[in-house]
């Protein structure tokens, strides 16, 4: 058995690094776990872990090479985790065209200065492209009224008067408070009876939490953050940055 481990890592060299590291790993594995280790004395085990460290030393590279591909391969699995975690959109307030064919997902505060300003930006241009839908991540992270903005966003989707609601809050001027906040509901045309009623349902707190664990996941330390595609956008970023960034993601379908 020793002999074979032997021989194959003489010819370790010309493999890839990743596969040439796997197969050592497996042999490795092989002749140290279960019953096999039996048949090895200590004697043995020094001489596999010698070759193993003289193969290490003339191919450094490789298990570079490994220890890079392993952490792309961990990095990509947690990007889709936490892509995931966005994608579940129930609740979130939505403008723009809700069958389009780019989404963008915003993580967004109502007492956020840096989102009103996106908000500008965002709405410019999904009036210029029919095709967009925006999803709203209610992400109340400033103040507790941006925690009652938030319930409120959330209830105006309830009723189908999201994007007047989302209006209404990004172009208010002041500080937020439970009653200017129903001020623009009411002004948005919701159902106030309804809206005192949805404000309270304990179903707004899943979708908020919902929101919070794809904001951790996907390492969102603030507002606003886009999300397109695959793309984490942190900031306010101008329109001709955003429309390059949709066009690109098009162009990858």
């Amino acid at each position: 058995m020793l002999y074979r481990l032997r021989k194959r890592l003489s010819g370790q060299a010309g493999l890839a690094g990743l596969a040439g590291l796997a197969g050592l790993l497996l042999s490795l594995a092989v002749l140290l776990a279960g019953p096999a280790r039996a048949d090895l004395d200590r004697a043995e085990e020094t001489q596999i872990l010698q070759l193993i460290e003289k193969f290490i030393a003339e191919n450094p590279e490789k298990l570079r090479d490994a220890l890079i591909g392993l952490q792309q391969r961990e990095e990509a699995a947690r990007l889709q985790r936490a892509l995931s975690l966005v994608r579940q959109d129930a609740g979130d307030g939505v403008m723009g065209n809700p069958d389009g064919d780019i989404i963008i997902y915003e993580f967004s505060d109502y007492n956020c200065g840096y989102c009103k300003r996106l908000f500008q930006t965002l709405r410019l241009v999904l009036a210029e492209d029919g095709n967009i839908a925006l999803k709203v991540k209610e992400y109340p992270i400033l103040a507790d009224s941006s925690v009652v903005a938030a319930r409120a966003g959330i209830a105006a989707q309830m009723q189908g008067k999201f994007a007047a609601f989302h209006t209404g809050m990004m172009q208010a001027v002041g500080g937020i408070s439970k009653s200017s906040v129903e001020q623009v509901a009411r002004k948005a045309g919701l159902d106030m009876a309804r809206f005192a009623s949805d404000i309270e349902n304990p179903q707004l707190d899943l979708v908020l939490q919902g929101n919070q664990m794809a904001a951790r996941a996907l390492g969102v330390s603030g507002t606003p953050a886009l999300v397109i595609g695959e793309q984490l956008i942190p900031g306010a970023i101008s329109a001709d940055e955003l429309r390059a960034r949709i066009k690109a993601e098009r162009a990858k379908r």
